[in-house]
């Protein structure tokens, strides 16, 4: 009862009900709601890309500064400890507790998305361009959003030892005694908003290829009840792992990442398009490497940076007030430098190996006359379609199936578990490190995180619309984000300046 007591009810209440009334807004007008998402949007992409662009650039350069200045050397935890987990371990948990099954969606689907834009068709070499976008927006900057905040986070938890796990403690510096009043609330407030919109996001971008998945291996043609079905099942598996605990969540991490590399290998190996993916990845990771600095601030050519760029940055930040949470939390031992680099290299590793292996796959598909991909999705906009289409021309196509969905159910019950612990702190006054939310309060936010989805599924909400609720969760988020990096280096300044 004690616990309880300690629930901050009005992070959960106010939540529950702004969900439950743009739920029923999106399902029972669904023109109106989505012309409101369409106006919003492009009111932000007009006015203020810039600023999205901007944001990124600092985050890269932070965890660049932060790495390699002496901020680098200060340990989070005590000064004798080793790492909690071993390097491994740590990686692979860094993994798939931060990339949703979407990553396996986008590695398919992502080169067909920008075959299309004149943006891309005018630099020639569609498809090489079109994989080198891919890296680009699951690249350094993306990953620097998570790896900044989480060096912040674990500073916050295992150095000044603040006792609340919230995003509103991370401003403290800034803020001071206000953290404890109404900007302490609102910092909060749009957290949870923010982690919201960014499972709607995943859960609405990329379900539909796992319900087509499973509809293929069973027979079923409702792909839109399976939908709902399998977002049920999801969340049962995050929850029972989640209620078990830390031991759950790791092993669950080492299956799905079990599932998720044996899916590239299977297309890797067995495609007969070995030559053209690896020859793919080098170009295309040669051609990012060379024109990385042009791309990190292009915002000349409007349409392709607002509808991607801008989308992608935004994408990753409303996941923000979960995911540095979880990697800072598991971070304990390790210095700022071994957190920065070593995080890069296992989330790039990650997310370059499946776009490489993936795109390249599809794309081989395409060259060789086996799928006309790019007229298919001119034709009828179905991403998940056509993804299985490129899948079936594998031999024995069913066993690349089955592993696509449980890699992908994996990948989902990895990240839902991982950000369900973070958001359930969320709901309590004080919270000590060493505390656990209670099993009720994790049970209901796993059932929150299904309402949102649920409404842009039934809603038929296109992709655009879809990304409009990233990119507009995004806005406050970030603005959040900087004051909690500032906040990070004013109080590591502070540690350096007493160590001298």
């Amino acid at each position: 009862m004690k616990k309880y007591k300690q629930i901050d009810w009005s992070l959960v209440t106010i939540p529950i009900i702004v969900v439950f009334g743009l739920s029923f807004l999106l399902e029972r007008f669904p023109k109106n709601s989505q012309l409101i998402l369409e106006g919003i949007r492009s009111f932000l992409n007009n006015q203020l890309s810039f600023l999205y662009i901007l944001v990124g650039l600092f985050f890269f350069i932070s965890t660049l500064y932060a790495a390699f200045s002496r901020i680098g050397r200060i340990k989070l935890g005590d000064s004798t400890g080793k790492p909690e987990y071993s390097n491994l371990r740590w990686g692979v948990m860094i993994f798939t507790s931060t990339m949703s099954a979407d990553i396996i969606f986008y590695a398919l689907c992502e080169w067909l998305m920008y075959s299309s834009e004149p943006f891309i068709k005018q630099k020639g070499a569609t498809m090489e361009w079109s994989l080198t976008y891919s890296l680009f927006h699951w690249g350094p900057i993306a990953w620097s959003f998570y790896l900044m905040l989480a060096v912040a986070f674990a500073y916050m938890i295992y150095v000044t030892k603040n006792k609340r796990q919230k995003l509103s403690e991370a401003c403290r510096p800034l803020l001071g005694k206000y953290t404890d009043g109404i900007a302490g609330k609102l910092i909060d407030l749009i957290a949870i908003f923010a982690l919201i919109a960014g499972t709607a996001t995943t859960f609405s971008m990329s379900m539909p290829l796992l319900s087509q998945t499973v509809g293929v291996l069973f027979g079923i043609r409702q792909v839109n009840q399976l939908s709902i079905i399998l977002i049920c099942v999801v969340v049962s598996i995050y929850l029972i792992a989640s209620v078990i605990g830390m031991k759950a969540i790791s092993r669950l991490s080492t299956i799905c990442y079990v599932f998720f590399i044996g899916l590239l290998l299977y297309v890797l190996l067995f495609s007969g398009s070995f030559s053209y993916i690896v020859d793919a990845g080098v170009q295309a990771v040669g051609n990012l490497t060379q024109n990385f600095i042009g791309m990190a601030t292009t915002t000349h050519n409007h349409n392709f940076t607002q509808n991607w760029t801008i989308y992608y940055w935004s994408y990753w930040i409303v996941w923000c007030v979960a995911t540095p949470f979880f990697i800072g939390s598991i971070s304990r031992g390790r210095t700022v430098k071994d957190v920065v680099l070593r995080g890069y290299a296992w989330g790039l590793g990650g997310t370059f190996c499946a776009f490489v292996v993936l795109s390249s796959f599809g794309m081989s598909r395409q060259v060789q006359g086996l799928v006309n991909a790019t007229q298919l999705i001119l034709d009828d906009k179905n991403y998940a379609q056509v993804a299985i289409k490129l899948m079936e021309t594998l031999p024995q196509y069913r066993i690349a199936l089955i592993l696509l969905a449980l890699a992908m159910i994996g990948l989902y019950s990895t990240v839902f578990d991982s950000i369900t612990m973070v958001i359930s702190k969320y709901s309590y006054k004080h919270l000590s490190i060493e505390e656990e939310p209670s099993k009720t309060i994790r049970g209901f936010w796993a059932i929150v995180f299904m309402i949102l989805p649920m409404a842009l599924l039934i809603s038929n909400s296109n992709m655009y619309n879809i990304q409009s609720v990233a990119i507009i969760a995004a806005l406050p988020t970030m603005i959040v984000m900087i004051m909690i990096v500032v906040g990070f280096y004013k109080e590591s300044k502070k540690l350096n300046g007493k160590k001298e």
